[in-house]
């Protein structure tokens, strides 16, 4: 088990809850863990994911309902189980770096949602500290190869920013809760649509990145409809941006061939999708619809 800096010195209740969490993480979750990643077992024998974190859900309602638990005191601003959470912020002492989970951070995820969905109300440092110690167990989740873990992780995150008006701090962990949900996803190709939104504008909470996007497709426009009708550089130009924002007419492509005439077509289009796709997330960014 665990070896907590001031434990000792702690409220006898908060010392129970602890031990029993410990015990929850260490003798119990922590073999199911180690069976998901047993690759000498079949994977249709492995415990998937899902089915841990439903055992995870079941071990957090054991200890919620628990004698002890209604008998913690309060803490003024902090956390009650800051001991657990520090240690699973310390390196391992043998350094290690399998995509095994260390028990501590198991063991912090148990404690933060057993203080989340506790008895006790938490104050507004509190929330703020919790969403905190949730970010810091995403990363450590993800890095694990937990990535179903990781994702409920920055979901209470979210939820906790969210209740104290951090929209940075929001968008932030929402972004992260919605890569740790695309690693979910099997096989590998189910993924593609999510890189693509990835990569087009971070799920929406990055909208400034179409930007990029919008000035590669002018660009590409400009220089292919260059090579295909040999026009000049400043008429090829003044083309491609009119036609991005307002589709030209038959009457304006007399001097442009067939292939740049496609061109046009599908930039047109792309300008029509891009551009409400990026005042839509700018406005829910701006005014949090």
């Amino acid at each position: 088990m665990t070896e907590y800096a001031g434990l000792s010195q702690l409220p006898h209740a908060i010392m129970s809850i602890t031990t029993l969490i410990d015990r929850h993480a260490d003798r119990y979750y922590a073999e199911e863990v180690a069976e998901h990643f047993d690759r000498t077992r079949p994977e249709s024998e492995r415990p998937s994911e899902q089915f841990l974190l439903d055992l995870f859900n079941d071990h957090v309602e054991k200890l919620l309902d628990y004698e002890e638990a209604k008998k913690i005191p309060q803490r003024r601003d902090s956390l009650v189980f800051a001991h657990i959470y520090t240690a699973a912020e310390r390196p391992t002492a043998d350094g290690d770096d399998s995509e095994h989970p260390p028990i501590a951070v198991l063991t912090a995820l148990l404690a933060a949602e057993f203080e989340f969905r506790g008895p006790r109300r938490l104050s507004r440092i509190q929330n703020m500290r919790l969403a905190e110690t949730y970010e810091d167990l995403g990363r450590s989740l993800i890095a694990s190869a937990l990535p179903e873990h990781a994702a409920l992780a920055f979901k209470r995150a979210v939820g906790l920013h969210r209740l104290e008006e951090d929209f940075d701090a929001q968008d932030r962990c929402g972004l992260a809760l919605a890569q740790a949900r695309r690693r979910s996803i099997s096989p590998t190709w189910r993924r593609i649509p999510y890189w693509t939104l990835e990569v087009l504008c971070g799920y929406g909470f990055r909208p400034f990145r179409l930007l990029f996007w919008i000035a590669a497709i002018l660009l590409i426009g400009t220089v292919v409809l260059r090579l295909t009708d040999s026009l000049p550089i400043a008429t090829t130009l003044h083309m491609c941006l009119i036609n991005y924002l307002n589709p030209l007419g038959r009457g304006d492509l007399d001097d442009v061939k067939g292939a740049g005439r496609t061109l046009l077509i599908i930039e047109a289009y792309c300008g029509l999708v891009f551009n409400s796709l990026f005042f839509a997330l700018l406005v829910r960014r701006w005014f949090r619809i």
